[in-house]
């Protein structure tokens, strides 16, 4: 049994719960609720999230069911994913679809890499391999990128199907109908050696706005203005390096200007539970007045354009890419429009860096829009500000920081990799990512914090208590501690809810600080000594709420590190599918009686001079890196 001292609570005054820390003082009110819900554990309540088979289709709101659809920004195919990319959208998103399944909310988490266009023609260029060999190449590299860092995806595709064909060519015929496409004709520059026109990352120059003598034709990576490639000063094919000239070419265009105004009213009500950023982005793009936005190019590789006299022509990516978590969803299920056409049932939750926004809320919603059709549409997008890499930025481009696989070749456990990317997320402002920062986030937080709280609560009750849960008295201060952890797992609720990630780990580590001070302020290895049974059975109480805190610690740490979440619940002899609902109070889910596994240590410390090595081995670019690799270590 769990059981308060007796006459406790009849003693209880609301002066006795003045808290003396900076929290709000604890209430009488918070008190009684707190012991009440640690104790009365009833069936309801001890019910885990639903599990059901494969595929998931939306449930009716009469059941009491939320339907959240997860999606993050499709990873472009041409190059290898860096931390930033990682964090700023698939590790965010599954961040918060694991939270969402822990809720039981009826979740679908789709991604998948965005495979038309430019780049992949010009990467294939680079590398002597057909656009297809390139895409199916780094397809299977980032999915085995994200498998290592164990991303659950329910489905990870491609946008290179038949699939994304039909829904990206249906949806233009619907713009169509509904008379939201101009044709026109537009001034392109034109390779006469290579005899084709240029796509805007086909052509290099000079950038006319600061001078800088690499920019691409579509946007300066000194300045980070965009550009239209005939302004650029000097232009030259990427190619074959000779100067093209400016010729004209018919292409499709979306009206924006004439959708504007549902868009506008759509965008008021939508916006509200999107990020800071995104809303910002957002406005700006609506506040001087939208242009017609071409949605074609003079590329071989992509998806056709049906209509007649543009059968030389492809989508252009920014029109073809959103319409990639559509197909991809109907690669997953037959049944994908009742994800993807019920709005009433189903909430969509996208995650990406602030550089996709314009994209993803302007142009996609534009394209529902326009359509006159019921589309599920955006209701929660949430941006990231930019990861930088110590003193530089992240570039894929340049290969500059640290890439998914060489965070696979650290000898770094993902979960640490998760919970460092996690912890440094850039939610409201840019962030840097560091070496040194790294170790001491892993030694001070997650292994002097979290990992010196669970092991020294399991090993003191396997080596004191044979690993048996005992009956627990619970004191006034015991009491305390129920609703200061309470209340940091509402915090923790309320973030993850509102994917402030960040905030998330800071309420569960707090959770495994309050812990410690509980084993410190009691100790238990001096009252296990004694010679008084009270103090004995003190000392078990202690215990037995500590393994309880580390059991509660390992449902709210699933979302981040979800290997250690596993490892600790082995520990603890707790079955993964035993672990209720997530719920927002403080449950005694290891009941008296209770005997839990083996303890050993989950977090292994991180050494400077490793940390040294590694700075030292991810220093310059990533092609100068594998060019020395393969220099020291030649046919490897």
């Amino acid at each position: 049994m769990v059981s308060k001292q007796k006459g406790e609570n009849e003693r209880l005054k609301v002066e006795d719960t003045q808290d003396t820390s900076k929290d709000p003082p604890v209430t009488a009110e918070e008190l009684q609720s707190a012991l009440r819900n640690f104790i009365t554990l009833d069936a309801e309540q001890r019910k885990p999230p639903v599990s059901k088979p494969k595929p998931y289709l939306p449930e009716s709101k009469a059941n009491g069911r939320r339907n959240v659809l997860v999606t993050s920004a499709l990873p472009y195919v041409n190059n290898v994913p860096h931390l930033g990319n990682i964090v700023g959208c698939v590790l965010s998103a599954d961040v918060f679809a694991r939270f969402c399944r822990l809720r039981n909310y009826n979740t679908l988490y789709i991604c998948g890499t965005d495979e038309y266009g430019t780049s992949t023609e010009t990467k294939a260029l680079k590398e002597g391999l057909t656009p297809q060999e390139i895409c199916d190449k780094y397809h299977k590299l980032h999915a085995d990128i994200y498998r290592w860092f164990n991303i659950a995806f329910d489905h990870f595709g491609r946008t290179t199907t038949q699939q994304q064909t039909e829904v990206a060519q249906d949806i233009f015929w619907s713009l169509h109908k509904a008379g939201n496409l101009l044709e026109d004709a537009i001034d392109q520059l034109y390779c006469e050696k290579c005899e084709k026109f240029l796509a805007d990352r086909f052509v290099e120059g000079v950038c006319p706005m600061c001078g800088f003598d690499d920019a691409r034709g579509d946007q300066c990576d000194a300045c980070g203005k965009l550009i239209n490639a005939p302004d650029l000063i000097k232009p030259r094919c990427k190619i074959c390096s000779t100067a093209p000239k400016i010729k004209q070419s018919r292409h499709i265009f979306l009206d924006l200007p004439k959708i504007e105004p549902e868009l506008d009213k759509w965008l008021t009500e939508a916006s509200k539970s999107w990020t800071n950023n995104a809303r910002v982005i957002a406005r700006s793009w609506l506040k001087g007045g939208l242009q017609p936005r071409c949605i074609t190019r003079d590329l071989k590789w992509g998806t056709p354009v049906p209509m007649k006299g543009y059968e030389d022509k492809v989508f252009y990516v920014w029109y073809d890419a959103p319409i990639g978590y559509i197909s991809i969803t109907a690669n997953y299920t037959k049944d994908w429009e009742k994800w993807w056409k019920n709005p009433d049932e189903v909430e969509h939750y996208e995650f990406m860096a602030k550089d996709n926004v314009p994209f993803h809320s302007v142009i996609f919603p534009a394209c529902q829009l326009g359509t006159k059709q019921d589309w599920t549409i955006v209701n929660h997008l949430m941006a990231t500000e930019y990861l930088n890499y110590e003193d530089a930025k992240f570039s894929k481009s340049r290969g500059i920081g640290v890439f998914g696989n060489d965070a696979m070749d650290t000898g770094i456990p993902s979960d640490i990799w998760r919970f460092y990317l996690t912890y440094i997320r850039p939610e409201n402002q840019d962030s840097a990512f560091q070496w040194d920062d790294l170790m001491l986030k892993n030694n001070s937080e997650l292994l002097g914090n979290l990992g010196n709280f669970v092991n020294r609560a399991l090993k003191f009750c396997k080596e004191n208590f044979e690993g048996k849960i005992v009956e627990m008295k619970l004191n006034l201060d015991d009491q305390k501690f129920l609703v200061l952890v309470t209340r940091h797992i509402k915090q923790y609720v309320e973030a993850l809810e509102g994917a402030k990630e960040r905030d998330a780990i800071v309420q569960l580590l707090s959770i495994s600080r309050l812990g410690n001070q509980l084993m410190q302020a009691n100790k238990p290895w001096k009252l296990v000594k004694s010679e008084s049974r009270e103090d004995r059975a003190r000392a078990g109480t202690v215990v037995s709420l500590s393994v309880n805190t580390a059991c509660l610690l390992s449902i709210l740490i699933e979302p981040f590190i979800p290997d250690i979440a596993g490892t600790l619940k082995k520990q603890l002899n707790f079955a993964p599918g035993s672990a209720p609902v997530l719920d927002v109070h403080f449950l005694c889910l290891l009941k008296p009686g209770h005997v839990i596994g083996d303890p050993a240590p989950m977090i292994r410390e991180i050494k400077a001079d490793e940390i040294k090595a590694l700075k030292q081995k991810y220093q310059g670019d990533q092609e100068s890196r594998e060019k020395t690799k393969a220099t020291k270590y030649p046919g490897k």
